[in-house]
């Protein structure tokens, strides 16, 4: 008898079928483009079918995760997998409250206010920072509620980022959806950097620039 584990292989179809309550897009075509592309090496029989081991699922989860969610193009996803970097994946809820050193209540909150999202069960490595961020924020006595407009203020401008990139992604050509991810991305860095101008312009206004009188 083999001494290997039972079902410690997945046929591409059974992986499938693990993903699609989550990914109901997610098909043979799509499973073999990323393997194309070098994101997946699955391993194969002595007949040349495809072996996923739970490494491999995962792996899947986490890339087609980054896509719908973040809108990462392919090339930045692989050096993400491919660094050694502990950070670039997605964290577990243990993971997130010890690495932040919030509890339960408190993250509870962000969660109902929006403030911090998740995909199922796991929170992309930018919750990590967001986390961070507010509590530094609530040593100046600023709270949880208080940030709502925050997130008012990122959904106006997903907004305004997807309905960019929407003709892109109708194209549904080759790459399109790639194109489409690289494209927000850098639309998205561009807002975030005139949202940084706009506030510091704002606070000078305000006479709180960094600037002494007649700087």
């Amino acid at each position: 008898m083999s001494a290997e584990p039972a079902r410690a292989y997945f046929g591409i179809g059974e992986v499938i079928a693990q993903l699609r309550g989550e990914f109901p897009d997610v098909s043979v075509s799509k499973i073999r483009f990323l393997e194309s592309e070098g994101l997946i090496q699955p391993a194969r029989s002595p007949s040349g079918y495809r072996k996923f081991g739970a490494a491999d699922v995962d792996r899947l989860r986490y890339i087609l995760t980054a896509q719908r969610d973040r809108y990462l193009p392919l090339r930045v996803i692989k050096d993400q997998l491919d660094s050694d970097q502990p950070a670039a994946g997605p964290l577990s809820r243990r993971e997130l409250l010890d690495e932040t050193g919030i509890g339960e209540a408190e993250l509870a909150e962000l969660e109902e206010f929006g403030l911090v999202l998740r995909s199922g069960r796991q929170y992309p490595p930018e919750a990590l920072e967001a986390v961070r961020a507010i509590a530094a924020l609530g040593r100046y006595g600023v709270q949880a509620r208080h940030l709502r407009v925050l997130r008012a203020s990122a959904e106006r401008e997903t907004a305004l980022i997807e309905q960019v990139v929407a003709p892109i992604v109708r194209q549904r050509s080759p790459g399109a959806r790639s194109r489409a991810s690289l494209t927000a991305q850098d639309i998205a860095s561009l807002v975030l950097d005139a949202h940084a101008a706009l506030i510091a312009m704002m606070l000078a206004d305000a006479g709180f620039s960094d600037a002494g009188p007649g700087g």
